[in-house]
C-alpha cells in the first residue's frame, strides 16, 4: 500500500465499520463519467459534509490492489450494472492538498517538494522509468502510460487547501495552478486519466470570467446538480439514525437541519448527527471541529448593508445574495454578496437557489455566528444577545415596564440594532431582543391567522412547558391598539392547541419620544 498510489481501502473499512450511511450511488455517477469528455469532476462542499470519505470511497472502489467485494456488499452501488465492470481496475492517484500544506507550508519551493515526493514514489513503483533531467510530474505519467498501456484514476482531496493558505497572487498559488493545469488541461490528460475526482470547500477559481480549470464539471453547494444528495444527511437518513439511538429526531432538525442543496429540501450535518445520535444529546459539534476567527473578520468588513443583513438573519430572516460575482477567492472578497457567498460555502449560511437567498440554517450554527457577532464590536448587538435570557423572563413573568425598558436599553439613537423606520425594522430588532426564546420556542414571523398576521408568534418546542406567545408590534401607534388587535383575530393551526396557556403582548414604539410601551396580558377567549 502506498502513499500517493493505491493506498487501499483502509480508510474506507474504517467507515464502514463505523456508523456509516450508504453514499455508494455516487459511484455510479462518477463510473458513467470515465473514459469521456465529462471525466473531470469536482464537488465542492463546506467542512465534515463527507468530502473526505467519499473520497476514501472511491479510491476503495477503483483501486486495482485490493479486492473491496465485501466493503460494498449490500450497498447501492453492488446493484448498478457499473458495480463490476469499475470494481478495483484501476492505479489509484490519491493526493491529500492539505497533508502538503501542513508539510511543506513554510518552504517557498512548496509545489516542487509536492511534485518530487509524487515522482518519487511513482519511480519506486515503475523502477523501469527512465527520470528525465527536465522531466516534471506529467512527463512521469506520461511514461507509466505509454509503458503499461494502462490509465491512472486521480483522487484529490481537499483541492483548494493551499489557495486558502496563500494570498492571491503568491507564488505558492500561481505554481499550484499551473499544476493543475499541467496535469488536467492539457490534450495528454485525456490519455493519462480514465478520469479524476477532485474535492474541496470552495469551485474552482476564477481569473477574470473563466475558471482556472473549465473543462472540470462542478458541483458546489451553490450548484449541486445530481450531486445533491450524496453529501449531507437527507431527512430520511436521519430519521432511521434517529430511531436506531432512540432520538427524538425534531431535536436533531432543530440543531443540525436547514440547508437546501439543488432538489433536497432538508440536508442535515452529517458528522453532527454521527455525534449526537453517539454521544446522546445535541451539542454543537462542527463549531469545535474550526474557529469562528473567519467568520467574525468577513461579517465585520465595511461593506453597505452587510451588518444590516447579518442581524436579520440572526433574526431569523432571509437575505437577497448575488452569488455570481465571487471569484472562488477567500482573499478577493469586494462586496457584501461575496462576503454572503464565501459564508455559504463556508457552511455558516444555508443558500436558497431559487429565492437566491441566505439564511442562518439551524440552531448549530445559529450558536456560531451569535458567538462570532458577540466577538465583534457590534456593542449594542451583543449586549442584545447576552441580555436576551432576562428579557425572555421579565415576559413570561408578565413585566411590562421592564420589557419595555430592555427594549429601549437596546435602541439607541446613535448605535441601534437597525435603524428603527417602519414596523417590519421594529420586528427583526425585537426578534434579536428575544434570541434566547429560539432554544424554547419555534418563532415565525407574520404567522397566518384567521384575519390577517400576527407579527411574531413563539410556537413551544416539544417538551417544553412554557406559554405560546403573540406578539404585535406598533410603529407610532400604542400598545393598546396592539392588543386589541391580537384580540379581533381568530387564530387557527397551532395556535389554536395553545389558547390556556397563551400570552398576547402589545409592544409599540414612539418616534417622537424614542420610547417603547408594553402591554402583556394572558389570553381569555371570552373576552
Amino acid at each position: 500500500m502506498g502513499v500517493y498510489i493505491n493506498k487501499g481501502n483502509e480508510n474506507f473499512r474504517r467507515a464502514r465499520n463505523s456508523e456509516y450511511v450508504d453514499k455508494t450511488g455516487l459511484i455510479a455517477v462518477v463510473n458513467a463519467t470515465l473514459d469521456t469528455e465529462r471525466s473531470f469532476t469536482c464537488v465542492t462542499r463546506c467542512r465534515r459534509f463527507g468530502k473526505s470519505m467519499a473520497a476514501d470511497m472511491l479510491c476503495a472502489y477503483y483501486d486495482k490492489s485490493c479486492d473491496s467485494h465485501e466493503l460494498f456488499e449490500g450497498l447501492q452501488i453492488a446493484s448498478d450494472d457499473s458495480y463490476e465492470r469499475h470494481l478495483n481496475k484501476y492505479t489509484v492517484l490519491k493526493l491529500d492538498v492539505t497533508n502538503f500544506t501542513t508539510k511543506y507550508k513554510e518552504d517557498p519551493q512548496i509545489i516542487s517538494l509536492m511534485q518530487k515526493d509524487v515522482m518519487d514514489e511513482l519511480l519506486s513503483v515503475y523502477p523501469t522509468i527512465a527520470l528525465g533531467e527536465r522531466d516534471d510530474l506529467m512527463d512521469v505519467l506520461i511514461k507509466i502510460c505509454a509503458q503499461t498501456g494502462e490509465k491512472f484514476v486521480c483522487i484529490i482531496d481537499e483541492w483548494d487547501a493551499l489557495l486558502r493558505e496563500y494570498e492571491s497572487g503568491s507564488k505558492a498559488e500561481d505554481e499550484f495552478v499551473k499544476l493543475l493545469r499541467r496535469l488536467f488541461k492539457g490534450d495528454e490528460s485525456k490519455k493519462i486519466f480514465a478520469g479524476v475526482y477532485m474535492t474541496g470547500i470552495l469551485p474552482i477559481k476564477k481569473y477574470k470570467t473563466e475558471s482556472a480549470l473549465n473543462n472540470f464539471k462542478e458541483y458546489s453547494v451553490i450548484s449541486p446538480k445530481r450531486l445533491d444528495k450524496y453529501f449531507g444527511f437527507t431527512k430520511a437518513d436521519v430519521q432511521m439514525l434517529a430511531e436506531k439511538y432512540d432520538m427524538p429526531f425534531e431535536e436533531l432538525a432543530k440543531w443540525y437541519d436547514g440547508y437546501k442543496i439543488g432538489n433536497e429540501e432538508s440536508i442535515f450535518n452529517p458528522n453532527s448527527v454521527i455525534n449526537a445520535v453517539l454521544d446522546g444529546e445535541c451539542d454543537t459539534y462542527w463549531g469545535k471541529t474550526g474557529a469562528y476567527d473567519n467568520v467574525m473578520k468577513y461579517i465585520q468588513m465595511n461593506f453597505d448593508g452587510l451588518k444590516d443583513d447579518v442581524i436579520r438573519m440572526l433574526a431569523g430572516e432571509r437575505v437577497d445574495v448575488d452569488t455570481t460575482k465571487f471569484q472562488n477567492d477567500m482573499h478577493a472578497i469586494e462586496s457584501k454578496d461575496d462576503v454572503l457567498t464565501v459564508l455559504i460555502h463556508l457552511g455558516y449560511l444555508a443558500y436558497d437557489k431559487v429565492e437566491q437567498q441566505c439564511y442562518i440554517p439551524n440552531v448549530e450554527v445559529g450558536i456560531e455566528m451569535k458567538n462570532a457577532v458577540e466577538a465583534t464590536s457590534w456593542t449594542h448587538v451583543s449586549k442584545a444577545l447576552s441580555t436576551s435570557k432576562k428579557l425572555l423572563c421579565d415576559t413570561l413573568a408578565m413585566k411590562e415596564e421592564a420589557v419595555a425598558r430592555a427594549l429601549e436599553g437596546i435602541h439607541q439613537d446613535e448605535t441601534s440594532i437597525l435603524s428603527y423606520n417602519d414596523e417590519e425594522s421594529l420586528s427583526c430588532a425585537i426578534s434579536i431582543a428575544y434570541y434566547y426564546a429560539k432554544n424554547d420556542y419555534v418563532i415565525h414571523r407574520e404567522l397566518a391567522s384567521g384575519k390577517g398576521f400576527a407579527d411574531l408568534v413563539f410556537i413551544p418546542r416539544r417538551n417544553v412547558d412554557k406559554p405560546a406567545m403573540i406578539v404585535e408590534l406598533k410603529y407610532d401607534r400604542d400598545a393598546d391598539t396592539a392588543i386589541s388587535q391580537i384580540r379581533r383575530r381568530e387564530y387557527q393551526g397551532k395556535v389554536l392547541e395553545y389558547t390556556d396557556n397563551l400570552l398576547l403582548i402589545g409592544i409599540n414604539y414612539d418616534r417622537d419620544s424614542k420610547e417603547h410601551t408594553c402591554i402583556i396580558e394572558k389570553y381569555d377567549e371570552t373576552i
